[in-house]
This record gives C-alpha cells, structure tokens and sequence, in this order.
C-alpha cells in the first residue's frame, strides 16, 4: 500500500474515533499522531504528556515546543515516584510503567470530556520486546498507526511531507532502558545517564545511548558517528566529563548503537 493510501486509512480511522487524547512525547510518532488529530478534531485536539524521572528535561522541552509548533492543545501531567515494582526493575518494567502511566492520562482525560486515549505505536514496534504493549492492550489504548499498517518508515516520511520538524528526530527511549534489568533504579542513576546524554548531544552526537553498568558507562553511537570518537583529545574530554556525572569507567561499545540492546 502506497504512503498516500495509508494516510487515507489513517485519516479514517481518527474520524471514526470518538473524542480522544493523544499521548504525547514529542516525539516522531507522538507528534505526527498529534498533529493529524489537530487536523481532525481542530481546537478541541488535546496532547497529554506524562512527567517522571524517567523523562529528560531536554525531552520534555521538545514535547512543549512541538506541541506548540502543532498547535494543538497540550497538558503536562505530573507522576508521583514509580512504585517498589518499577524501581526494582525487572524484565517487564515496561509493562508496569505503562500501566502507571496510560492509567493517570487516561483518567486526566476522562476528567477533560475525552473518552479514548492514543498512542503512536507502529508495525515496527512488533517486532521487538515491548511489554508496554500487554499494558496499552489491557486498557484499551487506541493506536491509529497499527491499525492504518503504518511503519515508522511511513511516519517519517508522512512527518516530512507536513513540515513537522520531528521527521528525523532519532528515536527515544526512557531513561529507565539504559539501566540494565534487575540493576535498582534510582534517581541518582538516571540524572547520571541525563547529564551524561545531555552532554553528547552538546557535541553533536544524534543517535547513541549512555548505559549503565554499576560504575562504568557504556556508550552506543551509530556506526556513522563512531569515527567521531577517534579523536584522542576527543576520548579524554568525554572521559573527563562523564566521570564528573559519577561514573568510574568510560567505554565505547565496539558494537556501535542498538535499539533494546538491554532487553
């Protein structure tokens, strides 16, 4: 099926929906799911993005800035401390995440006159290990994408047809997945991986990860980023700054970027 033809479908599919919320990120997929509800809906279109300690300052600075380059109606709702559960970080951590998660939207939703909350999974999204989908399945979470046979592929391509600046935005994940599981979550490891992140992008860095194990991070470029690190003074400067965020060890993967390379 034809770029064109899914977006007729996808199209159809958010007219038949009752009213809705969209779950938001500001992220490629959140933000093109946004922006097609904005058109349907117009200004009763509504975006509702999750705040915790598993989100980045710098992720929640690009949900408030796309949603309001989409113009849509956007509200930031705030997550008591992840339970017992979540923190110990088991295999399906996800699953219990989302659940706390799309729970509080949906009732922020329910509380605001939307009936169906929405999410931007795609096609791709089946083929890795995602329990955070059991959760969306078990609350009734709608995803137009998988219903249209979108691919993130489609996603992109649709994004940058309407002029979202989204469209090439890599892909994100929560700080949680560079925490390998069963290794305790706190908040003073994710601010750890935050600062250490937040300071590659500063060097131009697009897709990587920092993980972390115990005391050492772990860090994943893309393969076209890797030669970046074959400067000497380059390796000492983010060895230096990483080991201020309060690792002991500072390694490149020889293996480059992996999406769920911890699952």
């Amino acid at each position: 099926m034809e770029t064109t033809d899914k977006l007729d479908h996808l199209l159809q599919v958010v007219q038949s929906l009752p009213s809705s919320a969209v779950a938001f990120s500001g992220g490629v997929d959140s933000s093109l799911l946004a922006s097609i509800v904005r058109e349907v809906q117009g200004e009763q279109a509504l975006a509702l993005t999750a705040e915790s300690i598993f989100v980045s300052r710098s992720e929640m600075g690009d949900a408030v800035r796309v949603a309001a380059e989409i113009g849509i109606n956007h509200r930031i709702i705030p997550l008591q401390d992840m339970d017992d559960t979540i923190l110990g970080n088991p295999v399906d951590r996800c699953y219990h995440c989302k659940t706390v998660v799309f729970s509080k939207l949906q009732e922020t939703a329910r509380v605001l006159g939307r009936e169906v909350l929405l999410d931007g999974s795609n096609l791709d999204d089946l083929d890795d290990y995602r329990p955070g989908m059991k959760a969306k399945e078990e609350l009734g979470v709608r995803s137009p994408f998988l219903e249209a046979r979108l691919t993130k592929a489609d996603i992109r391509q649709l994004s940058r047809s309407r002029g979202l600046s989204t469209w090439d935005k890599p892909s994100m994940a929560c700080l949680a997945s560079r925490i390998p599981y069963h290794d305790p979550i706190t908040s003073e490891s994710l601010r750890m991986v935050e600062t250490a992140e937040s300071f590659l992008k500063d060097l131009g860095l697009k897709q990587f990860r920092v993980r972390k194990h115990g005391d050492l991070a772990r860090i994943e470029v893309s393969a076209g980023e890797r030669p970046f690190f074959f400067d000497p003074t380059l390796m000492e400067t983010v060895s230096r700054e990483l080991k201020k965020t309060g690792f002991r060890f500072v390694a490149l993967d020889l293996e480059g970027f992996q999406s769920g390379s911890l699952n």
